[in-house]
């Protein structure tokens, strides 16, 4: 794991081990505002039934004033319904993810994210053809 120090940092690597690799979306509330946490319910808590033994491993965080950039590789089973397709039961394995998150000094907490995902490696590891 990348290396924890700064408040941003401790932050994602909250956010991280214990809401999406752990499941507890409840702890939105403590990591992130109000309106960032309601947005991360609405695509971690599909994704984690889709993929309910899903990964994120991070690879390297830095931290510059209120931001932190973050690379991540995620893995994870296809399990459920995912972006209106079926499971297939197949995994995908170290799909590239780099975000960069925003810090509220004032309350503490992940105010906002960005990110890009290599999409076309997690749908073609899964068997599955982009843009289908």
């Amino acid at each position: 794991m990348a290396e924890q120090t700064g408040p941003g940092k401790a932050l994602v690597v909250r956010l991280i081990d214990e809401v999406i690799n752990g499941g507890r979306l409840e702890m939105l509330d403590a990591i992130c505002t109000e309106a960032m946490a309601a947005g991360a319910r609405d695509w971690i808590a599909p994704f984690r039934t889709s993929f309910p033994d899903v990964r994120m491993e991070v690879i390297q965080l830095v931290e510059e004033g209120d931001t932190v950039a973050g690379r991540f590789l995620c893995s994870a089973t296809h399990l459920g319904p995912w972006r209106g397709r079926e499971p297939t039961g197949r995994r995908f394995e170290n799909v590239d993810e780099v975000y960069f998150f925003r810090r509220d000094r004032d309350q503490d907490r992940l105010s906002g994210a960005w990110g890009l995902e290599d999409t076309v490696s997690r749908l073609q590891q899964l068997g599955l053809e982009p843009g289908s």
